[in-house]
């Protein structure tokens, strides 16, 4: 994976968080942070683990849905982390972080999504 990939990450992170400083009324920090740390992860495990690029999308409604598509049939799987603690985290911090998430796959691959609350952060 070339380096330029992995900065998508922040740009991604970047773009949610100023979506949501004008989400009304606006979320506590706490809402913030976790969705970000969310889609950093989905974002990541495209990059990392499918050959071409990854789709994020996001709307605001009372909650946050957060998409993130890429173009590999193959579901993810949920692992117990890497004995240095820098892999294998993702999807158990989607699971325990996010008030739901799943996974839907396409003929063209899958798009892994979770929620989280409006206003109660």
């Amino acid at each position: 994976m070339r380096p330029a990939d992995l900065a998508a990450v922040a740009e991604v992170r970047a773009e949610l968080r100023q979506l949501l400083s004008r989400w009304p009324p606006s979320p506590d920090d706490g809402l913030i942070e976790v969705a970000a740390l969310l889609t950093s992860e989905l974002v990541t495990n495209a990059l990392v683990h499918t050959k071409g690029g990854a789709v994020v999308t996001a709307a605001v409604t009372d909650r946050l849905r957060v998409e993130v598509r890429d173009f590999a049939p193959r579901r993810p799987e949920p692992r117990a982390p890497g004995v240095d603690g820098t892999s294998g985290r993702g999807l158990m911090l989607v699971r325990s972080l996010a008030d739901a998430w799943g996974v839907r796959t396409h003929a063209a691959g899958k798009c892994v999504w979770f929620e989280l609350g409006g206003g109660a952060g």
